[in-house]
């Protein structure tokens, strides 16, 4: 009996093998977490921490006697009502409709006439249309704020010298298409570099088949080619969401050069940035900050949830 008793426990006793294998599991486990930690350690200082901060912040305000008292949702109410704010939430919502359409347009032609194969000096043109990312926002406000010059600039030179009125680009009528402008030169290029890695991703095979069945550059573009980006396109178009509703370096910067233009509201993230460095309200900034962020994932997730039912229908 003590024999058989002995035998199963040797049995059920795991071998040097299997006790191996279990630290080495171990351990390739404790290597995943370490190499994680240092991403985990830099989200949480620079991410979490601050936003919980600023959500602390959000929930008091400043009084002349009294100091800093607890104020609940009062910031979030007033910035419900603020004109100033909803304003200029108005204002980068007609930037995002009328300018991001023309910029993925213009990002799928140059990507779908690189992938062609068509074009003559592809990585010259590719290259020429991508570095105007490589241009930081500063300096390219600044570039186009002095082609934009009524005073000085060249467009307003060469209409003088031909007898013409000169442009009002830095005018109240021209202003939002004069900043989609400078947000078009700039990022076109980084959409056109995601398209164009999508379709270097599609199946070689598909163009096969559409080339056997007779299909010119054009019908295989708007049947496969097109269709196959629409993953693309919608990464590219919840990029654009989230940069529109944030845009604050070039009319920062314009307001230099158009001050009666372009005030302290002219978009929502200039507003909070006034409010907390130039106003000293840094609660109210504070809570405009976050009503903002809820505004761009109302926004993110409308784009998500129309594209979405487009796909299936």
């Amino acid at each position: 009996m003590s024999v058989n008793v002995t035998e199963r426990l040797e049995s059920r006793a795991p071998s040097r093998g299997e006790v191996r294998r279990r630290r080495r599991g171990v351990s390739h486990a404790s290597a995943g977490y370490l190499f994680v930690a240092p991403f985990m350690v830099v989200f949480l200082a620079m991410l979490v921490l601050p936003l919980a901060y600023a959500a602390y912040l959000s929930l008091f305000r400043e009084r002349l006697i009294g100091g800093t008292v607890f104020a609940g949702l009062e910031n979030y109410t007033r910035a419900l009502t603020d004109p100033r704010l909803l304003e200029g939430i108005g204002r980068v919502g007609l930037f995002f409709l009328v300018q991001v359409p023309i910029m993925l347009v213009i990002a799928l032609v140059a990507a779908l006439a690189i992938d062609s194969g068509l074009l003559r000096m592809a990585k010259v043109f590719r290259l020429g249309i991508f570095l105007p990312y490589a241009v930081p926002s500063v300096v390219a406000a600044l570039m186009w704020g002095y082609l934009y010059g009524r005073d000085f600039g060249p467009f307003t030179q060469l209409t003088d010298a031909l007898s013409l009125p000169a442009p009002e680009f830095l005018s109240s009528g021209w202003m939002l298409g004069s900043l989609a402008n400078i947000v078009t030169w700039e990022f076109t290029g980084y959409n056109m570099i995601i398209l164009y890695a999508a379709l270097r991703a599609v199946p070689h095979e598909l163009y096969e088949a559409a080339a056997v069945d007779g299909a010119g550059a054009i019908r295989t573009a708007w049947s496969i080619k097109i269709p196959a980006l629409r993953p693309a396109l919608l990464v590219c178009l919840i990029f654009s969401v989230i940069g529109s509703f944030q845009l604050f370096a070039e009319p920062q910067l314009m307001q230099r050069l158009a001050p009666a233009v372009i005030d302290s509201a002219y978009t929502p993230n200039l507003y909070a940035y006034t409010l907390a460095f130039t106003g000293q309200e840094v609660n109210y900034a504070a809570a405009v900050s976050f009503l903002l962020g809820a505004v761009i994932v109302v926004a993110s997730y409308t784009v998500l949830f129309v594209t979405s039912r487009r796909s299936r229908s």
